[in-house]
């Protein structure tokens, strides 16, 4: 491993800062979803009503911890920090022309503190925190108003803190709404869906305007101070043929493309893809961009890729037994190689080394594993919490990313864990899927003392990163 490998750990604001409502920030998209749980959905609610439980709001208060939060992350050694800037924070309502200097203050301190320990901080500018005012008004991303509100939100924190984040990524896991599911697109462009809605039309056209304002802020970014990083943020979701019939083949090659590397090309390349163009044309797509944002895309391309991994699935074009049809023509089919976790998440290590691999070959730019993690339920034993199968977890996966490194020659900037510490799960709005080597007393209800203990991954990753990734042995208590 390199010797400035960066090492750490991944979370969002929303998802741990709480404060929803302090210091003047605004109500976002995040503050408006509901708790739910294992087959239970999560609901998006027309603004905040006083009879529904958000866990959002309180989430785990690192917005008055995060001294010491930190200060934990800096005793595993931790080389980098990566988190958002609550974009209702800075202008809560998104339209504002000046900046909530309360709002500003918090990541200052936030980040002078990260800087203290030796910790780079890892900024995500838009993690599904839009403000809902601009969902509300101006329909979220599919209004190029929003793109240019966005844009204006991002350079003022990237100048304000220029100095302070090297590391910067435009669009958090912005491939998600290639489903165009409700809770996906709300989430990442701001999207309310009506009855009769042509949901591919209107999610392509907000993807393209994300697209365009990130490669107006890269190019920003880049002219302002040439120090600086400027990453996108694939979620890499690898589709395997469930056999090798050609038709299976090329069904996974046609999906993959479709939902991971159309957003990479637009990212790295700065140009729609051919394919796309042709799948557009094939389904009756009609997406609106000039030739002056054409030219701003190809001006704006990033430096490196950043991702997300924790599974893979298996596609078929035919149906089998316990399939799930997710697209007319594509089942989703059980992979009988490897186990899933008790949420049904599919537990895939080397398919972290595949799309490593596969992003590598294909765009030849640094990657940064910037979200890899096992949510479980943890029990406290004796002030004690013993989690060998978060240990696995991870051991593998490091395991795989070394490989990809050692043998593939792969290029990564580091590996930070997601959800360092405990905090509220974003697929269920669960505290009890806990993904943290740090245990927070909070409940699904947002009951609990708040009090962090040490879970055993907390000690074993202390030691890995001693090591830098040498020593991945267990810790015996």
């Amino acid at each position: 491993m390199k010797h400035d490998f960066l090492w750490g750990g991944a979370v969002a604001a929303h998802q741990l800062e709480g404060a929803w409502a302090t210091d003047g920030k605004g109500v976002s998209t995040a503050d408006v979803l509901t708790v739910g749980g294992v087959g239970k959905r999560r609901r998006i609610t027309a603004g905040v009503r006083p009879d529904e439980y958000y866990p959002h709001h309180d989430a785990i208060d690192f917005y008055h911890h995060y001294k010491d939060d930190l200060a934990l992350m800096a005793e595993m050694g931790f080389k980098a920090f990566r988190t958002s800037i609550n974009w209702t924070r800075i202008f809560p309502t998104g339209v504002e022309d000046t900046p909530n200097e309360q709002g500003l203050k918090f990541y200052d301190n936030l980040f002078d503190t990260c800087l203290k320990y030796g910790m780079e901080p890892v900024i995500t500018l838009s993690h599904f925190e839009i403000p809902y005012y601009l969902v509300e008004h101006f329909g979220g991303f599919r209004s190029k108003e929003v793109s240019q509100y966005f844009v204006h939100f991002a350079k003022t924190v990237i100048e304000r803190y220029q100095y302070k984040v090297k590391y910067w990524l435009t669009f958090n896991e912005i491939n998600n709404q290639s489903g165009f599911e409700d809770l996906s697109c709300f989430t990442n462009s701001g999207l309310v869906f009506e009855e009769g809605d042509n949901r591919a039309q209107i999610t392509y056209q907000a993807v393209i305007n994300e697209c365009i304002a990130s490669a107006e802020v890269v190019a920003f970014a880049h002219a302002l101070n040439p120090g600086l990083k400027m990453g996108c943020m694939l979620a890499c979701v690898p589709l395997y043929p469930s056999t090798c019939r050609p038709e299976d083949l090329l069904l996974a090659q046609r999906a993959n493309k479709q939902r991971t590397y159309f957003y990479g090309d637009l990212f790295v390349h700065g140009v729609i893809p051919e394919y796309m163009v042709k799948e557009w044309e094939a389904t009756g797509i009609s997406v609106e961009i000039s030739e002056r944002e054409r030219a701003i895309l190809k001006s704006g391309t990033v430096d490196f890729i950043s991702l997300s991994y924790y599974m893979s699935f298996t596609i078929s074009t035919t149906e089998q037994s316990k399939s799930h049809q997710v697209m007319p023509g594509i089942y989703l089919v059980n992979n009988p190689y490897i186990q899933a976790s008790d949420w049904g998440w599919p537990i895939d290590p080397q398919g972290l080394r595949y799309v490593l691999n596969e992003l590598y070959d294909r765009y030849q730019k640094p990657l940064f594993i910037v979200e890899n993690g096992f949510g479980a339920k943890d029990v406290v034993e004796g002030g004690k919490i013993h989690d060998p199968y978060r240990i696995d977890y991870l051991r593998q996966h490091i395991e795989s990313m070394k490989q990809a490194i050692e043998i593939d020659g792969v290029d990564i900037m580091g590996y930070l864990v997601w959800g360092c510490i405990d905090l509220v799960s974003f697929g269920t709005g669960e505290m009890d899927k806990r993904y943290g080597m740090i245990y927070v007393d909070r409940d699904n209800r947002g009951q609990g003392s708040l009090k962090r203990l040490k879970k055993d991954s907390f000690d074993w990753y202390t030691k890995v990163i001693a090591t830098n990734g040498e020593d991945l042995s267990e810790v015996h208590q």
